[in-house]
């Protein structure tokens, strides 16, 4: 177990990727379809990176982020809701800044570089209401540099944890946000809405924080039959069963962001590294059935050896997957940890 302590690391002002300059943050949700938007804007332009695991994804424009190819710069990276549908809120984003004049200048028009990731909360709230243009022009509007609400919240109003028993047995997780000063006047902060088919795990506790829980519906106060441990389910006859049949319906998204001075290669391994914080806090992580990608921005303007910045990358995503998860509350029928907490103390 890493008994490492979170004190360790130096939280800027906000402990969010809006610390990190150059970076703002909007977001827009629809409360009740339980579906909604986060957009990371980077107006100055930001290279970019991104690192895609799992096997079902739904990504916009993230070829054009790999280094063999031409555009070295992003300008923001949409987190949607909505599934394939949750894309055309990059319509919207791409409308807010072709208004503002920013974007990759074509001799014709200037067209905003705006890669995009989304998750599936269809199961949870109104399957025919997704984010769309407008609503991604509305997270833009919203944009600032405070700290993003988490929990309920943009991409991750109708995110879920646990899900190998189906929806009715998950938990409500959310979208989190956390910064940590590397020094040298550095920041690596990050961004993540975590709805992952597995369990959200604190990785100093070991404790499952969102997960599977057990048939009948309901929490249970004992220790240790809270949660179905996922992991430990699927080894069990019923859970390779259920292994067969499993929706494509989870995903954890993400951006990390710094402004340090990277290349396009090192936003790149910035970006992978960042999976390793994945790994810690999702169990099982980057299964068949999660699309889970990560994206990197640098902002530039400091010096900063990237393994550093990656390493630290890593924590920022444990810790905003963690703050998610604790700011999430009950929804669509689905308990949220606050609720397990809170029954654990009166039980106690």
């Amino acid at each position: 177990m890493n008994t490492r302590k979170r004190g360790c690391m130096s939280k800027p002002s906000h402990n969010s990727i809006t610390d990190v300059p150059g970076i703002r943050v909007g977001q827009a949700q629809d409360m009740d379809a339980l579906t909604g938007c986060t957009v990371v804007l980077a107006e100055k332009g930001a290279v970019g990176g991104v690192d895609q695991r799992g096997g079902a994804p739904g990504t916009r424009e993230t070829d054009l982020l790999r280094p063999m190819h031409m555009v070295q710069k992003a300008h923001a990276v949409l987190l949607s809701g909505g599934s394939a549908f949750g894309l055309d809120a990059a319509t919207g984003v791409m409308r807010y800044l072709e208004e503002k004049g920013i974007g990759v200048n074509t001799g014709s028009a200037r067209v905003p570089i705006v890669p995009a990731a989304i998750l599936y909360d269809l199961g949870l709230g109104v399957a025919n209401i997704r984010p769309d243009a407008t609503m991604g022009y509305q997270a833009c509007l919203n944009a600032s540099t405070e700290k993003p609400a988490q929990g309920n919240a943009g991409a991750g109003t109708g995110a879920t944890a646990g899900k190998i028993l189906g929806m009715r047995q998950a938990m409500k997780s959310g979208i989190g946000t956390a910064s940590i000063d590397i020094g040298g006047g550095v920041i690596v902060g990050a961004i993540v809405a975590a709805n992952p088919f597995g369990d959200v795990i604190d990785p100093l506790s070991g404790e499952i924080l969102a997960g599977a829980r057990p048939l009948p519906v309901g929490l249970i106060t004992k220790k240790d039959a809270r949660f179905v441990n996922t992991l430990d389910f699927m080894r069990s006859l019923a859970g390779r069963a259920i292994l067969r049949i499993a929706s494509l319906s989870n995903t954890v998204i993400g951006v990390v962001a710094t402004n340090a001075r990277l290349t396009k290669e090192e936003a790149n391994k910035v970006a992978q590294m960042a999976q390793d914080g994945l790994a810690r806090t999702i169990r099982p992580a980057h299964t068949m059935f999660d699309g889970d990608t990560l994206f990197a921005l640098a902002t530039g303007g400091r010096r900063a050896d990237v393994n550093l910045v990656g390493a630290y990358a890593a924590e920022v995503v444990v810790q905003a997957i963690v703050n998610g998860v604790k700011a999430a509350e009950a929804a669509g029928g689905l308990p949220a940890w606050r609720d397990a907490s809170a029954e654990i103390k009166t039980a106690g």
